[in-house]
């Protein structure tokens, strides 16, 4: 199982859309698995964490 994952938007050119911890229930069925330097960064460019499994807290990120 990936530590990290971010979700995909539906369609042609799918564009990340949320953060998740790998594993998490919540997280859609269209994913790509994601470093943990690469989720740090989304995060910090404003990317929404998963209101469930908390990416932010888990990678030490203060909102």
């Amino acid at each position: 199982m990936p530590d990290w994952i971010v979700e995909l938007s539906i369609g042609v050119g799918a564009r990340p859309i949320e953060i998740h911890v790998g594993g998490c229930y919540a997280a859609g069925k269209r994913q790509r698995v994601i470093t943990r330097e690469q989720a740090l960064a989304a995060l910090a460019d404003g990317m929404r964490a998963c209101i469930h499994c908390r990416p932010d807290t888990e990678l030490g990120v203060l909102a």
